[in-house]
Order: structure tokens, then C-alpha cells, then sequence
């Protein structure tokens, strides 16, 4: 049986946890950054649990996780 492919966009945007969950980043990280608060700008940055009924399709488009 041949390897499974890495969907390469999937990878470059979700990470899976040790546990198996898949942590995505936040939206609106970069545009009119320089206006916000500090602390928004430091919680713009934590990852957030994908929900679960979602990262199903991630998980399919990523066979071996990702290293």
C-alpha cells in the first residue's frame, strides 16, 4: 500500500496536541495590530481546541500528525 499524502495547507495551519486534540490559531492575529491593548495582543496569540466535529477533517488531511 502506498503512503498517505500530507494535505501541505492543513499542516501549515493546525497543530495536534500530544493528546490528539488539534489546536488552531486565533483569527484576526495581524491586521491593525499596533491600535490593540498588549494583553490582546498576547492573547492573540494562544492557540484555541479546534471543535471536535471539525477536526475530524483536519485529522484526515493529516495521516501521520505532524512532527
Amino acid at each position: 500500500m502506498t503512503k498517505l499524502k500530507t494535505h501541505k495547507g492543513a499542516a501549515k495551519r493546525f497543530k495536534l496536541s500530544a493528546t490528539g486534540k488539534v489546536m488552531t490559531p486565533k483569527v484576526g492575529r495581524y491586521h491593525f495590530r499596533a491600535k490593540r491593548a498588549k494583553r490582546n495582543k498576547y492573547l492573540a496569540d494562544k492557540s484555541l481546541v479546534m471543535n471536535p466535529a471539525l477536526s475530524k477533517h483536519v485529522v484526515k488531511a493529516l495521516p501521520y500528525g505532524l512532527d
